[in-house]
């Protein structure tokens, strides 16, 4: 087989989706969007997971020397995707349990930038739980809260709470690596075959669900055009390169992986106004259809860079690159 019937396809708009929920793909560290296979890299993805962005001491113990209450700093949180500032609240008032027996109470901003204070179950005695939702164990909190600290609490009489009581386990911004086309259908995990966030750790199921965090992702989808009287399309491939080293009586080899260029060649109109060239100096997406009336694919991403030629009995072209920061991704699976 050839690719004779060969299609290549470069981004040249974008359709924004506006700020989208991400959906856990399962491993409660990668998160995609339903039915999106590729973001666009005309307009970057914007992860906004929510989370504390900037603030300090965030609960304490309450000024007033009230009892059975606490007080919260002024913060701003990321919060379903909008940046959120938080007034400090004083005196925010804790339930302690029906009896001397152990109680988590976590001090939350709600979806609506608000504190909010979420009870857990009263325990059998006074021994704390780690488990969510358990009697004696931290609550599980709104899909879209945000916990800034748990107080613990073992009587029934009011009492002031003291710091020793307070245990700040603050949901601050994460870490995330972003891959806007996946790894293709070869990937070794379902998680990363399509565009998708990954994060810097599993994120923990805190959350009514019980669930992780709620992130959101303010990015596009790519709109594609054909490369007119394109020819020669290289994906950018891994290769494999291997050393060897002579020691007494043996000897020692060594590997190391190389990210090629993606590659094309095209024919162009006037080698000035052609849309190709307009595209220099910038991330584009290309899909490369080795038949185009067959869905398999190849997606490539990278900075895009051509070197014209002009001669004087034959057809102005251009040498096409991408410099791709992975290996392109193959999609065959529907």
């Amino acid at each position: 087989m050839n690719a004779e019937n060969g299609l290549l396809e470069m981004e040249t708009s974008k359709t924004p989706l506006g700020i989208t929920l991400m959906t856990d793909l399962g491993d409660h560290q990668h998160f995609g969007v339903a039915n999106v296979d590729t973001f666009s890299h005309i307009a970057p993805s914007d992860v906004r997971p929510n989370g504390v962005i900037a603030g300090v001491d965030m609960v304490s113990v309450a000024a007033s020397g009230g009892t059975d209450k606490v007080d919260t700093a002024a913060i701003v949180c990321m919060i379903k995707g909008v940046k959120t500032s938080v007034a400090a609240a004083v005196d925010n008032a804790i339930t302690r349990p029906a009896g001397d027996v152990a109680k988590i109470i976590s001090i939350t901003i709600d979806e609506d930038g608000a504190v909010a204070v979420v009870e857990g179950a009263d325990g059998a005695d006074a021994t704390f739980s780690a488990v969510r939702g358990a009697a004696g164990g931290p609550p599980l909190i709104p899909v879209d809260s945000i916990e800034l600290a748990q107080v613990k609490v073992t009587t029934s009489a009011a009492a002031v709470i003291t710091a020793d009581q307070i245990v700040h386990c603050t949901e601050f911004a994460e870490s995330f690596e972003a891959d806007p086309t996946g790894r293709g259908d070869h990937s070794k995990t379902v998680a990363a075959r399509r565009g998708h966030v990954k994060f810097g750790r599993v994120l923990p199921l805190i959350h009514i669900g019980p669930a992780t965090r709620r992130v959101y992702l303010d990015a596009a989808t790519p709109n594609f055009s054909e490369v007119a009287r394109s020819v020669d399309f290289t994906p950018a491939e891994e290769s494999i390169s291997s050393s060897s080293s002579q020691h007494y009586g043996g000897v020692d080899n060594s590997d190391s992986k190389s990210l090629g260029q993606a590659a094309f060649k095209a024919k162009l109109a006037d080698g000035v106004s052609d849309l190709i060239l307009s595209a220099r100096g910038e991330v584009r997406t290309f899909r490369f259809f080795p038949d185009r009336d067959q869905t398999p694919c190849i997606v490539t991403q990278g900075k895009v860079a051509a070197a014209r030629t002009m001669p004087v009995a034959d057809h102005i072209s251009a040498s096409v690159t991408i410099a791709a920061v992975k290996a392109s991704a193959d999609y065959f699976i529907d």
